[in-house]
């Protein structure tokens, strides 16, 4: 009874993506224990074959991977099935929500373990004692219940990336044919979601990576980038790549290198970065980057106020006039920014909260006239449990609070948290909300995202004919016009959907 199912949760109701968290904890167990994948993006109900699984009786670990939002619609009403139905299973829990929400997830009952950050070497090393009957107080990145006592082992240094095993494509392959991982999106018609660092060395207080990093970052060299992703592109046919990296471009050299070596495939690919690292870049980095493929970039802009981005410890140099310079600057060289702004953050009264969201609107705007082409995301401000923070402290000293029960996170007012789409937030009143929403919509209809592949150019047209005079006049309120055609023809937004 020492086989071990690894669940990856439905997180996307479209385009499922090869499960690399997943599979970085399937790579330090091969060879060592046996184990199948189970991916909820790929059954219709998970649920029949897991316990199928289950039922074998030869099972004796379950391993989850879990962000806040979606795919705790799945991961917490099985976890707490297989704990009735299978109480002599270990159950594991990795990913975001569990490191960072570890308190209401322990308390649950049907939890034994979270793996907090990295799992490649505390995944086996935990298997092996729990197999053995040997301590693993002394796990790294591990976080377990004693009694009524959470404790929280040591972090482990950031791993060497290029020492870790490669990822079992072939074996996921076994599982889930890996060509229907490799969905048609804007960058490509095969396109590979891959994931080449660990951390961020920033400190922004609204992002979930902060408490599980600690402000470091490592990477795997661009060779071995390079082969993994000529090795699906060959094996596989993939043509574009996705870097689901929290920063890919921390390092300019790397990049550069990467660039070198994935020019002749001929792939397009698109990353997530830091406006203020980038634009630190020499002119001829950016046109390798843009000669080899890269097509779009995403930026967390976050807002055009100074004084909030020093209150979300963003860290760096990035400042509103920097933002303004780059979205000209990265044009240039034919580089989409993808710009992404939070709305609605913390301020002493309602007047300043509205302010504030005023302003960020008519800094959206003017973003919109330096560079056209940027592609903006909205967020609503959501509380990430960053202790010390000056921003989480005055969002605790508002009266907000995380549910205290694991089965409220999936309740119909937590559901859509992460996304960003519904705080609820005390600060921010339903006038604010629908000023943001209603923004965005109108923003939506004047600027279509690119990336909605579906959306032809009569749309396009009609879309920006209608929203033309609200967005010109600042008319946003209520643009029931454009929702219903968003709804009609399925809008797809990048945030919620990815491309």
């Amino acid at each position: 009874m020492n086989k071990v199912l690894l669940f990856n949760p439905r997180s996307a109701k479209y385009k499922p993506r090869i499960p690399n968290s997943i599979l970085s904890v399937a790579s330090s167990i091969e060879g060592l224990y046996d184990y199948v994948i189970v991916d909820g993006n790929m059954e219709t109900d998970p649920w029949q074959k897991i316990h199928a699984y289950l039922a074998a009786g030869d099972f004796g670990y379950f391993g989850c991977t879990s962000m806040p939002g979606p795919q705790l619609q799945q991961a917490i009403p099985i976890s707490k099935k297989i704990r009735e139905l299978y109480p002599s299973i270990k159950i594991i829990w990795g990913g975001y929500f569990p490191s960072n929400q570890n308190k209401v997830v322990l308390n649950s009952g049907y939890v034994d373990f979270v793996i907090n950050g990295p799992g490649e070497k505390t995944f086996p090393a935990l298997l092996n004692a729990l197999e053995r009957n040997e301590p693993y107080e002394l796990i790294r990145n591990l976080i377990y219940k004693s009694g009524e006592k959470i404790i929280k082992t040591t972090k482990d240094e950031l791993y060497d990336l290029d020492a870790l095993p490669t990822l079992p494509y072939d074996k996921l392959n076994q599982f889930y044919p890996l060509k229907r991982y490799l969905g048609k999106t804007y960058l490509g018609t095969r396109t590979i979601a891959y994931h080449s660092s660990m951390g961020c060395p920033f400190k922004c207080s609204f992002c979930a990576v902060v408490p599980i990093y600690n402000a470091r970052w490592k990477g795997k060299s661009a060779q071995l980038i390079y082969n993994d992703i000529k090795y699906l592109k060959d094996e596989y046919g993939g043509n574009a790549i996705e870097f689901h990296d929290n920063n890919f471009f921390v390092s300019e050299k790397r990049t550069v290198e990467f660039s070198r070596l994935i020019k002749p495939e001929k792939m397009v690919w698109w990353g997530e970065g830091r406006i203020d690292t980038i634009d630190k870049y020499s002119d001829a980095s950016l046109a390798a980057m843009r000669e080899s493929g890269c097509k779009m970039i995403f930026f967390g802009a976050e807002t055009g106020n100074d004084e909030v981005l020093k209150k979300m410890d963003k860290g760096g140099t990035q400042t509103a006039a920097e933002i303004r310079s780059f979205a000209a600057r990265i044009a240039k060289f034919d580089i989409i920014p993808e710009y992404s702004f939070v709305l609605g953050t913390p301020a002493d009264t309602p007047e300043q909260v509205m302010k504030q969201i005023d302003q960020d609107i008519a800094f959206i705007k003017e973003i919109k006239s330096i560079n056209p082409r940027t592609e903006i995301i909205i967020y609503v401000y959501s509380p990430v449990p960053t202790e010390g923070s000056d921003m989480y402290n005055k969002v605790l000293g508002s009266g907000f609070h995380f549910p205290e029960k694991l089965e409220d996170w999936i309740s119909p007012q937590w559901e859509n948290f992460d996304l960003r789409k519904n705080p609820l937030t005390p600060w921010l009143t339903p006038e604010m909300i629908n000023k943001i929403k209603d923004f965005e919509t109108v923003l939506n209809g004047y600027y279509p995202t690119v990336s909605d592949i579906r959306l032809n150019n009569i749309k396009r047209k009609l879309l920006r004919n209608i929203a033309a005079i609200r967005y010109k006049t600042g008319l946003y309120r209520k643009p029931y016009e454009l929702k219903a055609l968003h709804m009609l023809w399925k809008y797809r937004q990048p945030e919620i959907e990815g491309f």
